[in-house]
């Protein structure tokens, strides 16, 4: 399983301080608004299989699987243009890929869940 670091995280909390010490304005972007957490142990069970295929590196039941996420929406961090791949959670009873995904990010090996097909990520907290 991947561990994701909270680099960024302290990095935006370092940042937010300063802000404050020296009187400065912070204000909050879409992304920071949008992305959450969510316990490893509460994501559905289909996303624990998605999961194992990409620590395995496939093979995947969707030819999208793998593809780059283009963050369209500006909801993750910003980063550089291949930097996130998406990968379907399967849904039951969906006749399509359904709108739950996994995202990746290779840096800093984070991986979000979405179940609202991109609106909103919760970073998976692989430590509870």
């Amino acid at each position: 399983m991947r561990f994701p670091p909270r680099i960024s995280r302290i990095g935006a909390a370092a940042a937010v301080l300063s802000a404050l010490l020296v009187g400065g304005t912070v204000t909050a972007t879409p992304a920071a608004a949008a992305v959450g957490d969510i316990c490893y142990s509460d994501l559905p069970s289909q996303a624990y299989d998605t999961l194992g295929l990409i620590a395995r590196g496939g093979p995947y039941p969707y030819s999208q699987d793998g593809t780059v996420f283009q963050n369209r929406e500006g909801v993750l961090p910003k980063q550089t243009s291949a930097y996130y791949h998406e990968y379907t959670v399967k849904t039951p009873g969906s006749s399509t890929r359904g709108a739950r995904r996994i995202i990746t990010g290779k840096q800093y090996e984070e991986d979000y869940y979405t179940s609202d097909h991109y609106a909103t990520f919760d970073l998976i907290d692989f430590g509870c």
